[in-house]
């Protein structure tokens, strides 16, 4: 998969993910909207936080020059589905300070 580059988003990983995990939650919600957790996990180490505030965003830059966690929160769009309304949904991405985890989950499984 080619990941397209810009000045705010480099195409080079900027941290080790570690292993990788997700919630029973992250699961279905990944399988429900169709959403790859590869595409989800090359925005996070890319430094693509996704839908954090200025201040989260501002931690985790800081996180990786000190060594801290990292968290990254993405809204997964609502798929075409003929028989029923789905909601968009929050799932977050946090590696953990050490850099041995990351794990993809539902804000409310932390």
């Amino acid at each position: 998969m080619k990941i397209p580059s810009d000045s705010n988003h480099p195409a080079l990983p900027r941290f080790e993910l570690g292993e990788l995990c997700y919630t029973p939650g992250a699961q279905e919600a990944l399988q429900r909207y169709h959403v790859n957790p590869f595409q989800l996990l090359a925005r996070h180490v890319r430094g693509d936080w996704g839908e954090v505030c200025a201040e989260d965003a501002q931690a985790n830059e800081d996180a990786l020059r000190e060594g801290s966690r990292l968290l990254s929160a993405y809204i997964l769009a609502a798929p075409v589905a003929e028989h029923e309304a789905v909601a968009p949904v929050k799932l977050w991405v946090i590696t953990e300070a050490d850099r041995s985890v990351t794990t993809l989950l539902l804000p409310e499984e932390y």
